[in-house]
């Protein structure tokens, strides 16, 4: 892909002898391409950019947050999801100004890609981070209908215990209404279901954290214990499984996608939208981990609601279980449509023409025939593989931790090239390093368990 650049008038030049940016009379900005043009439309607000990042990220998988503390324990599991949180809203940040940076040279970056054809490599951007967001990307569209599907059957069962449906059937109910979100045309029109799905994983987490502190009162309480379970060999993969789960709790992989949504100028809007979105982390992560450890201890399940549920009968009103559940299928339904548009845009990009209107029959159809097609793959493989948590580990392990934690270090000491003497520099080089040995050992963690796990596994199962 060329260079995008944006459309705003203010086009600056780096003068490297003076070491700082002179602006200049504007340029003719380049044609942008079909995906850039179409799906990341810069027509939003940082309220709108706090919306997407934080349905990008709070997400129904901080219900997994109880069951990383007992592969971490107490001190482990709150040590590293306020680690987790520091380092990644760091790392956000420091994105941000790297697109900042190019956006005030003329050079508006408007996908990971962009960035790292520029600053990496042409190579880079081909043969790694493309390839890459687009596994994580297309694995989070995969686990959405499969989230919501559990969710769905879940509702079923409660009110019909007998019921005969299969778990697929409701992950292809699912994937139908995501079917028809991956039609909406670009970006910014998610902006008022993004702000929906920001209430309702308040809402759900706030029930789950309110449902924990009741059963651990109750009389139905059983006993809770904090140690770490498994033999030594056990504990020490599941400390680098459970420091994968929760960094794929903290990650994102589309911030560029996310800042192009901006409407120029992009200055500082970012941070902004970064603190909406890490408000509602603070608000939500740190509730439901520990209300549901303190709950459970070392018994609570891949996820947390499972064990809302006694030996012989629900230990909360039927009700209940229906509020949140319907909370968390709406919530993970608005969370794909998010997931779709890196997706759709590469569609566009490779199958859109640019010159001609975006509601043209040349551009309609091969986008309706293209985004359908994906999700109905992505449909398939949810049900076929409906082992959520092992899975998603391994997206920790392998895609999101090199996305959201070493090569944003990477980006930002390569861009402003920092002194090797100043602090800035080797703090991004210790985490990008320390990132770098989490990746190998955690994947091999992940991979180990899915081993473990494997009996259990069989395509179409009925979980």
């Amino acid at each position: 892909m060329g260079t995008v650049f944006h459309n705003s008038s203010e086009v600056y030049t780096s003068d490297s002898e003076k070491g700082f940016a002179i602006q200049k009379s504007p340029s003719v900005p380049r044609e942008l391409d079909a995906g850039a043009k179409f799906v990341l439309k810069s027509r939003g607000s940082w309220w709108h950019c706090g919306y997407h990042l934080t349905t990008s990220i709070v997400a129904p998988v901080l219900l997994t947050l109880p069951y990383s503390f007992t592969l971490l324990g107490w001190v482990g599991g709150v040590l590293w999801l306020t680690l987790a949180g520091l380092v990644t809203f760091y790392s956000y940040n420091l994105l941000s100004l790297v697109l900042e940076h190019h956006a005030q040279l003329g050079r508006r970056q408007l996908r990971f890609r962009d960035m790292a054809r520029d600053i990496l490599g042409p190579g880079w951007a081909k043969y790694y981070v493309g390839p890459l967001q687009f596994v994580i990307c297309f694995g989070t569209v995969i686990g959405g209908p499969l989230v919501g599907g559990k969710s769905l059957k879940f509702i079923y069962m409660l009110y019909n215990p007998e019921g005969t449906m299969k778990l697929y059937q409701f992950i292809i109910i699912c994937g139908v209404v995501t079917l028809i979100l991956a039609q909406l045309p670009s970006f910014h029109s998610l902006r008022h279901i993004n702000l929906i799905s920001l209430i309702l994983c308040v809402t759900y987490a706030t029930c789950v954290t309110v449902g924990s502190i009741y059963i651990g009162h109750s009389k139905n309480a059983s006993p809770r214990h904090y140690s770490v379970r498994g033999s030594t060999a056990d504990q020490l993969f599941g400390v680098f499984n459970g420091i994968s789960i929760i960094a794929t709790t903290y990650a994102s992989g589309i911030i560029p996608e996310i800042q192009a949504t901006l409407a120029p100028p992009v200055k500082g809007k970012m941070l902004k939208g970064l603190c909406i979105c890490y408000s509602v982390i603070v608000t939500t992560y740190f509730t439901v981990a520990i209300s549901g450890y303190w709950a459970f201890g070392n018994q609570s399940n891949a996820t947390v609601l499972a064990n809302f549920i006694g030996e012989t009968k629900p230990l909360l009103p039927k009700w209940f279980f229906f509020m949140t559940n319907i909370f968390i299928l709406l919530q993970v339904i608005a969370l794909t449509a998010v997931y779709l548009q890196p997706t759709n845009e590469l569609f566009e990009s490779t199958f859109g023409d640019p010159k001609m209107g975006q509601y043209s029959i040349r551009n309609v159809v091969p986008r309706v025939l293209f985004r359908s097609l994906s999700v109905a793959a992505a449909t398939v493989l949810a049900a076929m593989l409906p082992f959520f948590p092992d899975i998603m580990a391994l997206f920790g392990a392998f895609g999101c931790i090199p996305l959201d934690f070493i090569l944003p270090m990477v980006f930002f000491n390569m861009t402003f090239k920092p002194s090797k003497y100043s602090m800035i520099f080797w703090v991004n080089t210790l985490i990008a390093v320390v990132s770098s040995i989490l990746v190998v050992i955690g994947g091999i963690a992940s991979i180990r368990q899915i081993v473990l796990d494997a009996k259990t596994y069989h395509l179409f199962a009925d979980m």
